[in-house]
């Protein structure tokens, strides 16, 4: 046997204090992890209580939000928190899908790293200058856009005016503004789009550079086209590890506050149209906390966290489950 081998074999092992003491460190974080997750349910559990016991389920299927009368829903606020930010992944994921398989694909090297740069610095922009470049630069174009399509059908407008006082709506009226001030529902989901966009592109960028050489070979051997390499050996290969960008997206989506919360009109209403102003959970707690005094208000703002915060879990676990069923066997 080659003595290089036969040293390797007798090399003493590290000892078992070592080996202990390095164990102990590992499972002393995991459980760290463990008891953030914990603690962060009983405080929110704790504190929402006053208005676990007011409300009980009536919380989650009420929509009425009127501090002054203590009367609390989070309804429309997981409606639209809900809407955000799936409508803002069907506008982000194919933009996402697309710059990563240019950047991996068909960019030359000298301009591939240049544009995965600049699709990465999207997320280092903090929410605050994506919410006010959304007020000074978005908020007047949606604003001439909704005078426009509001002048250019008046009868549809003033029909949608008179369902819209009468509290009803109809399908057109969902894409009838009725209120020209720009900001709202789809203003919202447009930065909210672009802010999630580079945490997709970033990782479907690299699950893309992952897969093997040889699939692409055998595919070229066989006289396949770049676009028939990409749709029957890249993408079904690099799903899984897309769809967890996605869902990396939709976390964040989730629980963006401040860009939002700066261009959604915070109206705790359910959606009439889509340009609309409305309210998400993470935007209501961040107008509201602030002046919300002790009591059952305090509790209501607090219980929307805890909401959100099951809503995450359950979106994680669902995402959790789709990657393990799509994830290749072997892998």
């Amino acid at each position: 046997m080659n003595e290089t081998v036969l040293r390797r074999i007798n090399r003493p092992r590290l000892s078992s204090k070592g080996d202990g003491v390095f164990r102990r460190v590992v499972v002393g974080l995991s459980m760290v992890i463990a008891l953030t997750f914990v603690l962060s349910i009983v405080l929110l559990g704790v504190q929402s209580w006053p208005a676990i016991r007011q409300f009980g389920l009536g919380f989650l299927s009420t929509n009425v939000w009127n501090p002054p009368k203590n009367e609390f829903g989070a309804l429309s606020l997981m409606i639209g928190t809900l809407l955000t930010s799936l409508l803002a992944l069907i506008i982000s994921v194919p933009l996402a899908i697309a710059s990563a398989l240019f950047v991996a694909e068909y960019a030359p090297k000298w301009l591939a790293n240049p544009v995965g740069y600049l699709v990465e610095l999207l997320a280092a922009v903090p929410s605050v200058v994506y919410g006010l470049w959304a007020l000074f630069a978005l908020k007047p174009l949606f604003q001439q856009f909704q005078t426009w399509l509001f002048l250019s059908n008046p009868g549809l407008a003033a029909q949608c005016t008179d369902l819209f006082n009468a509290g009803k709506t109809s399908l057109p009226c969902f894409f009838m503004p009725q209120v020209l001030v720009g900001q709202g529902f789809l203003l919202a989901v447009t930065i909210l789009a672009i802010m999630i966009l580079p945490f997709t592109a970033s990782v479907a960028r690299d699950v893309i550079r992952l897969v093997p050489a040889d699939q692409r070979e055998a595919m070229y051997a066989l006289g396949a086209t770049k676009w028939e390499v990409i749709s029957l050996a890249i993408l079904p290969y690099a799903r899984a590890g897309i769809l967890g960008g996605v869902i990396l997206a939709l976390g964040r989506a989730l629980g963006e506050t401040l860009a939002v919360a700066m261009v959604i009109g915070n109206t705790p209403e359910l959606l009439k149209n889509i340009w609309a102003p409305t309210a998400t959970m993470a935007s209501m707690i961040a107008n509201e906390f602030g002046d919300a005094r002790e009591g059952l208000h305090r509790a209501s703002v607090v219980g929307l966290g805890l909401t959100l915060f099951f809503v995450s879990v359950v979106v994680n676990l669902v995402a959790r489950t789709l990657i393990v069923r799509m994830t290749p066997k072997g892998l």
